[in-house]
């Protein structure tokens, strides 16, 4: 039987998407409050854990049951392209899946239980019968939770060893909720594929102009509540800079929906970076304050 190069291996993987649930573990253990010394080892499982196991498994998934939809909109994908041959695909995704429940087993029981919950739903977002991704309403909630909620729930649940602090889990929350946002707007460079195989992602749904619109009130109104819950915490420094940031991203928002085709790519590669500022901004007011 063929074997995949390494290369391609590294390209399922897809390395530069690990970037988000990483750096939301981060943010965990700041807002965590807890201390880093003699922790190192956990934080560094920890986020590889979030990002090269957990994340790196559901684009393994996503690739493998999206190979006809690839052959259409990114043919030179390694599956469709034949650079990952047979079934490897779905070994890949499979042994990422075990290799992952591992780690996180070892690093706790809520850590263990917050990666069999991302996992499972990386699973249900690509997988038949459920295949999440076919609405865009359903997918896009699935993975802002992957992304941004669980990891962040991760890294302050490996700091503290239990449940982390209310309010550490609420702006988890709301910084899951922006995401989906953040996903709507990545499924514009996918329209005709979605469009020729049934995928009802929100920008075949709604058309691309109420979709951005859209994406854009969903990504600034959790932020909106992060800048109310900081000023009621007593954090009037972090929240005028949360509300910077979002004042940043309202700005660069018009010219996203000017042009919402063109410039979708354009804007995640932008008022994302400011976005995620927003968060490390947020998580460091509860650092400074402490557990409630």
């Amino acid at each position: 039987m063929a074997v995949p190069a390494p290369s391609a291996l590294v390209e399922l993987l897809k390395p530069i998407t690990w970037f988000a649930p990483m750096w939301a573990f981060a943010c965990g253990v700041v807002s965590s409050g807890s201390g880093l010394q003699g922790r190192w080892p956990v934080v560094l499982a920890g986020i590889v854990l979030a990002g090269p196991l957990v994340c790196a498994t559901s684009q393994a998934v996503n690739d493998w049951f999206d190979r006809h939809v690839d052959a259409i909109n990114e043919p030179q994908r390694p599956i469709p392209s034949g650079r990952m041959p047979g079934r490897w695909g779905l070994y890949v995704a499979a042994g990422w899946t075990l290799l992952s429940l591992l780690v996180a087993a070892a690093l706790g029981p809520w850590i263990l239980g917050a990666a069999l919950f991302g996992l499972l739903l990386a699973w249900l977002y690509s997988a038949p019968p459920l295949r999440l991704k076919r609405n865009g309403w359903w997918g896009n909630t699935a993975v802002g939770l992957c992304y941004e909620g669980l990891p962040w729930f991760t890294g302050a649940a490996v700091m503290a060893a239990a449940v982390p602090d209310g309010r550490v889990l609420m702006l988890a929350l709301l910084y899951s909720i922006g995401a989906h946002g953040i996903m709507t707007l990545n499924d514009f460079k996918s329209v005709e594929g979605d469009q020729r195989t049934g995928i009802r992602s929100l920008p075949v749904q709604l058309g691309t102009d109420r979709a951005a619109r859209l994406a854009c009130l969903v990504m600034a109104l959790p932020q909106a509540a992060v800048v109310a819950l900081l000023l009621a915490w007593d954090r009037p420094w972090h929240a005028g800079l949360v509300a910077a940031l979002l004042a940043g991203q309202g700005l660069l928002m018009r010219r996203l929906l000017a042009d919402p085709r063109g410039r979708a790519a354009w804007y995640n590669g932008t008022g994302t970076l400011l976005y995620v500022l927003g968060m490390l901004a947020a998580a460091f007011a509860l650092r400074q304050g402490g557990a409630a």
